[in-house]
């Protein structure tokens, strides 16, 4: 696959030549400071992160938890912009060669204008985007653009989706398809249930794009669970959580690289 996107499958496809998922880590833009954010991805790169999500902070994140609420929060208090999520992207990718999406409700870029930000999101090695709010039948537009920059466009996928609708979006979809392990909003759990399994299984039966799940992952013992029927684990509030609750930044980024570790040896089956 051509373009920016093919980094990002070219990574998946190397993990699991590894016989392994691949750890893809979320941290917003912003948290807890610009330069903080940017630090933080590169710190869970280099300790095992496979991909980095880059979340582009919102102030009505209607499928996110408490925890990344937070982190949303403390950077759009500190003034965080599209041209700040921009600068994460290049940074981050420009420090490890790594594949970095952007997270985002569409209201963002539908208000920044989607040439510029597919532009601008390309010309900074951006892999492409999450888009958990924008309907496939409505994705037209967003996709048009993706495609001239070479971006890949994720879609999320639910247990509540029929198989008719999983061809729908898969076959709309490129880079990865996003399965929700449950329903409801991001946050840590105890057990990350049978229904992701399901939702998997369900999934490649409508496309060869890999599946990675998110929704609920905190440590090594799921990872390891996760990463026995899907591609790709992903993280996002474990990783928030250790930073909301270190003392300080430095702390912090000592906690996300423990964590990406511990992770890392998570999909590879040694937790």
């Amino acid at each position: 696959m051509s373009g920016n996107v093919g980094l990002l499958s070219e990574t998946l496809a190397g993990a699991k030549a590894e016989g392994r998922a691949a750890l893809v880590a979320y941290l917003p833009a912003g948290f807890p400071t610009v330069d903080g954010g940017i630090a933080a991805a590169k710190a869970v790169l280099e300790s095992g992160a496979d991909v980095v999500e880059v979340g582009l902070p919102h102030s009505d994140p209607v499928l996110d938890g408490p925890v990344i609420q937070t982190a949303d929060d403390i950077a759009l208090r500190g003034g965080v912009k599209i041209k700040d999520v921009i600068r994460t992207v290049r940074e981050a990718h420009a420090a490890t060669g790594r594949p970095i999406l952007v997270m985002t409700y569409w209201n963002p870029i539908d208000r920044y204008g989607v040439e510029r930000f597919t532009a601008e999101l390309a010309e900074a090695g951006g892999a492409g985007c999450i888009l958990p709010d924008l309907p496939v039948e409505e994705s037209g537009l967003w996709r048009e653009h993706a495609e001239k920059h070479g971006l890949g466009t994720v879609f999320v996928v639910a247990p509540s989706s029929k198989d008719a609708r999983l061809a729908t979006i898969t076959a709309a979809g490129s880079g990865f398809v996003y399965a929700a392990s449950l329903m409801g909003v991001t946050g840590t759990r105890e057990s990350v249930g049978s229904q992701a399994a399901d939702l998997v299984r369900r999934t490649r039966a409508t496309t060869d794009l890999p599946v990675c799940v998110g929704l609920g992952v905190s440590n090594a013992r799921q990872a390891a669970e996760v990463a026995g029927f899907a591609d790709g684990v992903i993280v996002g509030s474990a990783f928030v959580k250790a930073m909301l609750d270190a003392p300080d930044e430095a702390a912090g980024l000592d906690a996300v690289r423990a964590l990406a570790a511990d992770l890392a040896e998570g999909v590879r089956g040694r937790a």
